[in-house]
């Protein structure tokens, strides 16, 4: 990280109040030779970039790829990293319960243990109205560990708010409620809730200036069905659907968005994450816009860990190709 670059610990602060998901990767033990130290910090974020220090080029890209998956399923994770071949002989990485140990070919012999704290933000519901369904949204929403927002009427939401959160729930019986609506799918929030009665909520939804795809974003009457009476539990029944619509896709947007899979390169199955197998170390890697890439060859594109591999690589495209055949 450059002198000029603002300490991790500011960043982190930043990342957080914006409502941005993150990990933290910090060595906790380091063999030499290894340019790591214990107490070296780097963040991950979801588009894969790296800010900070946590090993070269080869460590990182396996920081990365393990990272990205700790975005995912939320779960903390010891990754050691080593050049020697993982436990069960096959150099496909070994995975316990909280830790994943990975081979990788290119470090000059030196082994790293990196604790990954996957850093998710709390989400944040923005309610608009003040009646007695959301006042108990204001009560209850806190209770699961959610961020609320209140706001009195539409003036009081502003773009910003609407880019952050993650639920915004009108409650405010006819009040303001079709530009909010409006704004919000056009702000991609990832669950919208109309409190409102079934034929109420069908007129507002027909009078809005968007398509049946985006009308459909749009819940109404809000909350699952539960039998809801009270103010109460109506709001029981409406967080309960926030709860499905937003643990069930939030991260998973946010990391996915960031990550547009290139023509010709896998998926990994269950992470979330696009990757690719360096032809040269056979190291697996995320591909994301830092990723060290080749056109030489074929028609097919290569990715690798680093410049060092692709420059081998593109010396002699075809070395390459026969092993991949084989």
């Amino acid at each position: 990280m450059s002198p000029s670059a603002p300490p991790l610990e500011a960043r982190m602060a930043e990342l957080t109040g914006r409502h941005v998901p993150f990990v933290k990767a910090t060595v906790v033990r380091a063999r030499r030779p290894a340019s790591a130290r214990p107490g070296d910090t780097a963040l991950v974020l979801a588009d894969g970039r790296v800010e900070g220090f946590v090993g070269g080029a080869c460590a990182e890209a396996t920081v990365r790829v393990q990272a990205l998956r700790t975005l995912r399923s939320g779960e903390s994770l010891l990754l050691r990293i080593s050049p020697e071949e993982t436990a069960d002989g096959t150099g496909e990485p070994v995975v316990e319960e909280g830790a994943v140990s990975v081979a990788n070919p290119c470090l000059s012999g030196g082994e790293l243990e990196i604790f990954l704290e996957p850093l998710r933000p709390v989400p944040r519901v923005v309610v608009l109205g003040e009646s007695p369904i959301a006042r108990a949204l204001a009560a209850f929403g806190p209770v699961l560990g959610y961020e609320i927002t209140e706001a009195a009427g539409a003036d009081g939401i502003t773009p910003e708010e609407l880019a952050g959160s993650q639920a915004l729930v009108i409650a405010s019986h006819g009040r303001g409620e079709e530009p909010v609506l409006v704004s919000a799918v056009r702000a991609g929030v990832p669950y919208i809730g109309l409190v409102a009665s079934p034929r109420r909520g069908a007129a507002v939804l027909d009078a809005l200036p968007l398509d049946a795809e985006d009308r459909a974003r749009i819940h109404t009457p809000a909350g699952l069905w539960i039998g809801a009476r009270t103010p109460g539990e109506i709001a029981v029944s409406i967080l309960a659907e926030v709860i499905q619509g937003v643990r069930g896709r939030s991260v998973e947007v946010e990391v996915e968005a960031e990550v547009e899979a290139p023509p010709e390169t896998p998926e990994t199955p269950g992470t979330g994450s696009v990757t690719a197998v360096d032809p040269v170390c056979g190291m697996t890697v995320s591909v994301v816009d830092s990723t060290s890439y080749s056109d030489e060859g074929d028609d097919e594109r290569r990715w690798f860990c680093c410049a060092g591999c692709r420059a081998a690589y593109e010396k002699d495209p075809a070395r390459y190709a026969k092993a991949d055949a084989s």
